[in-house]
């Protein structure tokens, strides 16, 4: 059995992305993975806290990082802005003192130390990782054949610096999908950005963004899009009747979390993986694998 900390971030635990954590506990405890979920953690800040309090962020995401040192495991999350702020909190502390001599007095004050040792993962990484074994292939009992699936990456997952997979052309999604028995369909925007939050300050120029990706797995000829970036799942999942509406189209393509189709060729549950709980149903393109 491999442990991590875990850390499960703020949208994965309770918030819009609970499909992204509850997936990725049901997939990894099937694969004899362990989580040990961080007590008493707090939110990374998320992306938009760097660009008004650079210092505040940081100290906010390393108190994460001092409490998973304890562990003395890797950090792994489900959610792909967790991954950068955590990842990038780490980097800015081993490489500016001045930083690092300002953090290490806040976290004194709450008792805390941080030594700059722990490596951050996405849970995408964590996972590949185990597909590159040969056992894995005899874990696949419901093998994906005839599924057509687009791997979208999103932009933050193989940001430059922090991904573990090419951030020109990454490739980790388009092979998991094909271990999985389903064929990663051609999906030249796999690593354009979706929007992220302008769905709120600036929705026209999202639905754009979400529009364009859409389009673009279905000319391929995707059944489903599969992404592992909490942020990314509910733009194309819970947008596409406004797009619907905006741009006459017709799209009702699930989107699912990558955990979720893992979960389902290795024969979970449906309940356990939250099929339910997507807004565009999965149920009739996965009806032959459930």
């Amino acid at each position: 059995m491999k442990s991590y900390s875990y850390f499960p971030g703020c949208s994965s635990s309770s918030g819009s992305g609970i499909i992204c954590g509850l997936s990725a506990k049901a997939v990894s405890k099937y694969l004899d993975i362990d989580l040990i979920e961080l007590e008493d953690w707090n939110c990374c800040g998320s992306t938009p806290y760097g660009a008004i309090d650079n210092l505040a962020a940081i100290c906010v995401a390393t108190r994460n990082l001092a409490l998973a040192e304890r562990n003395d495991f890797d950090l792994v999350t489900p959610c792909s802005s967790c991954y950068i702020t955590l990842n990038r909190a780490n980097t800015q502390l081993k490489e500016n003192p001045q930083i690092k001599s300002k953090i290490d007095k806040a976290l004194a004050s709450a008792k805390l130390e941080y030594g700059c040792s722990v490596k951050v993962k996405h849970m995408a990484e964590v996972l590949f990782d185990e597909f590159q074994d040969e056992a894995f292939n005899s874990k696949v009992i419901n093998p994906l054949k005839g599924l057509k699936v687009a791997p979208y990456y999103g932009c933050q997952l193989v940001r430059p610096g922090y991904g573990f997979d090419t951030y020109e052309f990454p490739q980790s999604l388009d092979f998991m999908i094909g271990k999985l028995g389903a064929e990663a369909v051609p999906f030249p925007l796999k690593s354009r950005c979706c929007g992220g939050s302008l769905i709120i300050s600036e929705e026209d120029i999202a639905l754009g963004l979400i529009a364009k990706l859409l389009n673009n797995a279905k000319e391929n000829g995707a059944h489903c899009i599969i992404t592992p970036c909490p942020l990314c799942q509910l733009n194309l999942d819970a947008y596409q009747s406004k797009i619907n509406k905006k741009f006459k189209t017709s799209f009702d393509l699930p989107i699912l979390y990558f955990t979720q189709l893992i979960g389902v060729a290795l024969g979970l549950k449906s309940k356990s993986l939250a099929l339910e709980k997507n807004i565009v149903s999965p149920m009739k393109v996965l009806s032959d694998y459930l």
